[in-house]
């Protein structure tokens, strides 16, 4: 899994590229606890290039919507492929998560509840 990140318009996108599973969910986890430890509760989880999610990804997922809602922010996740969009179905999380097409959308959605 390769994370990569930058700030668009007063939001941290961080794009995710590989599978998110339980041997590399930490690593996303502690990244995203990082950006909201230094004051970054507004995420964009871009998941373009993600090939699969497992329950530890749902858990890393729920678990920053969790601390960015606890930090007065927002999490949105944008780019979900019709593979991933079957598996947040099947995990009955798509009415959970802010869903997005692409990251332009995320953000402005971010913005306007700024």
């Amino acid at each position: 899994m390769e994370i990569s990140e930058k700030k668009l318009d007063g939001v941290s996108v961080v794009a995710v590229k590989g599978r998110i599973d339980s041997v590399n969910a930490p690593k996303l986890t502690a990244h995203l606890r990082a950006l909201m430890s230094v004051g970054d509760a507004r995420l964009v989880v871009d998941l373009d290039e993600v090939v699969y999610i497992s329950s530890a990804g749902f858990r890393t997922l729920l678990i920053t919507a969790k601390l960015a809602t606890d930090h007065r922010g927002k999490l949105a996740i944008c780019h979900l492929s019709a593979e991933l969009r079957r598996l947040f179905e099947i995990a009955a999380l798509l009415d959970f998560f802010q869903l997005y097409p692409d990251q332009a959308d995320a953000i402005t959605a971010l913005n306007e509840l700024a």
